[in-house]
């Protein structure tokens, strides 16, 4: 668990400049302690001083209070330890002032420089103060102990605290940075997380725009022939009985064909893998924002398995046997290609017969299909239908065939043209990347 900028700041509860109450609340006891010491030592230094002892007192009292502005003038409170050293008063506002001036973030040249005065300000008194104490006769050690007490005693009062207050700060910089880059990261996967939804859901409505291709392909197509071949049948059932069976034959062979395809494609639907790969969102913290488009990728290659370019014949001889007349021509090396390609190929030629069925009954059509290096291309293109054809067509539309071819192309990186030719009839065209 990180700790953001926002919850930092709400945890900002401290009075004045402190951070926090606990924090306020340890700076006046140190502060109290501080003012008390002083306090202490003012009464020998008004003795020596030769002021009153309220004087000394309560200039102990204020110096040692100082404290208390420790976090927010640490440099104040060493520079008054520094200047109240020689009276003999101030260790613990020397001591603590140290360590929070080695431990805030300032410069290092002003914290040598302020440790370096206080350690030699120590060490001119503790060397005056042993020096006195053995001219009195207090001390009779010999004359190496003068030295030797006021450098361990400076180094004993500075170093420490300076260490430590270093240690510290360094410590709360490396954790302010690792917090810091916490909440970066914390952004950074929020705003992956966001990335990953927002390609799982594009490719959910990819799956379902596919689908609904493949389902219109599928029932527009077969169906389109089925009432065709219906209404020969209805025109023919009397005068000709045994047209009207073929045809019934023929209408019950497209049913079948159309629920096989359905069936098919309702499997892939709801099978489990196949499922949950194209509905479900991908955990973020399993595979990224990588996984929304291999789920896509991976539940399209289930569904490619459909019709090829070597159907393609007798998918024109469908339409032939509902009396369209049709004819297809071939031009270049017949080869094979990726199954998107032909299935998109096969599509596209089957979704122009259908709108011929719907739209130019009677019409005829031209069918071409062209081998190329590095592509392949196809048209339909039918002729004016009769008028009378026409107006007993009757076959429902929905619009979308042309915008379905369309997609398909345009996906694999083709170009698609459709519209009326100058005779009166009506051509699309379309031609594939073969690569």
């Amino acid at each position: 668990m990180t700790t953001t900028g926002e919850d930092r700041a709400r945890a900002l509860t401290g009075p004045w400049w402190w951070e926090r109450r606990r924090g306020a609340a340890l700076d006046g006891a140190l502060a109290l302690a501080s003012a008390v010491e002083c306090g202490a030592e003012g009464i020998p230094f008004a003795r020596d001083a030769g002021v009153p002892l309220s004087v000394g007192i309560v200039f102990g009292l204020l110096a040692g209070a100082v404290l208390l502005v420790r976090r927010k003038w640490p440099v104040a409170v060493v520079l008054v330890a520094i200047a109240i050293t020689p009276a003999q008063m101030g260790f613990l506002m020397g001591i603590v002032g140290l360590y929070t001036l080695a431990a805030c973030e300032l410069p290092r040249r002003i914290i040598v420089a302020l440790a370096g005065m206080s350690l030699v300000g120590t060490m001119i008194v503790t060397f005056v103060r042993v020096r006195q104490d053995m001219a009195r006769g207090d001390l009779t050690l010999g004359d190496w102990f003068v030295p030797f007490a006021a450098v361990t005693t400076s180094l004993g009062l500075t170093a420490p605290p300076l260490l430590l207050g270093l240690y510290v700060g360094a410590r709360r910089r490396l954790m302010e940075s690792l917090r810091e880059r916490a909440d970066s990261l914390e952004r950074e996967l929020q705003l992956l997380a966001e990335r990953a939804e927002e390609r799982a859901e594009w490719a959910r409505g990819e799956e379902r725009t596919r689908i609904a291709r493949e389902m219109h392909d599928v029932v527009a197509h077969r169906v389109s022939l089925m009432v065709v071949h219906a209404a020969a049948l209805q025109a023919v059932a009397r005068k000709d009985p045994e047209k009207a069976v073929r045809n019934a034959a023929l209408v019950g062979d497209m049913g079948r064909q159309a629920l096989t395809e359905l069936r098919e494609m309702l499997g892939v639907l709801r099978s489990g893998n196949a499922g949950r790969r194209a509905a479900e969102p991908v955990p973020l913290a399993a595979v990224g924002a990588a996984a929304a488009e291999a789920a896509s990728r991976a539940a399209a290659e289930e569904v490619l398995d459909g019709p090829s370019l070597g159907e393609l014949e007798e998918l024109v001889g469908q339409s032939a046997a509902a009396g369209m007349v049709v004819a297809l021509s071939v031009e270049g090396e017949v080869r094979s290609y990726a199954a998107e390609v032909e299935q998109t190929a096969y599509r596209v030629v089957q979704e122009a017969l259908t709108n011929v069925h719907k739209h130019a009954a009677g019409a005829r059509t031209f069918v071409r299909l062209a081998h190329r290096r590095a592509e392949i291309a196809m048209q339909v293109e039918n002729e004016s239908p009769p008028e009378v054809a026409s107006a007993s067509a009757g076959l429902p539309s929905g619009g979308n065939g042309l915008l379905g071819m369309r997609e398909r192309v345009v996906a694999l990186g083709g170009v698609f043209v459709s519209g009326p030719t100058e005779k009166g009839g009506f051509r699309v065209s379309a031609v594939i990347p073969a690569v």
